[in-house]
């Protein structure tokens, strides 16, 4: 199944949000499943993003899905890269 970055940072909304209800950031991998996709990895960074997430999607059209809905609630931004492995980008350029 395809794999995707999704690269996130919180609003002030966000970080109020956190603050007051940390648990929500695992509520929100459940409402990613809900969404068609599944949150393999994730990490707190330090930085320009706050979290960097491994997510597996049938397709983009699901990621995208998923991309929006976290984005319209407002309280982050995300941004979303496919990921190839390394054998399936020599394949593609070979």
């Amino acid at each position: 199944m395809p794999i995707y970055i999704m690269l996130s940072t919180l609003t002030v909304q966000g970080i109020q949000t956190l603050k007051s209800n940390p648990e929500r950031l695992r509520a929100v991998n459940k409402d990613v499943e809900e969404l068609g996709a599944k949150v393999l990895h994730q990490w707190a960074t330090l930085g320009d993003v706050d979290f960097v997430n491994i997510v597996e999607a049938p397709d983009a059209a699901t990621i995208a899905r998923v991309s929006v809905a976290l984005g319209a609630r407002g309280s982050t931004k995300v941004r979303t890269l496919p990921a190839l492995t390394i054998d399936e980008f020599l394949a593609a350029v070979e």
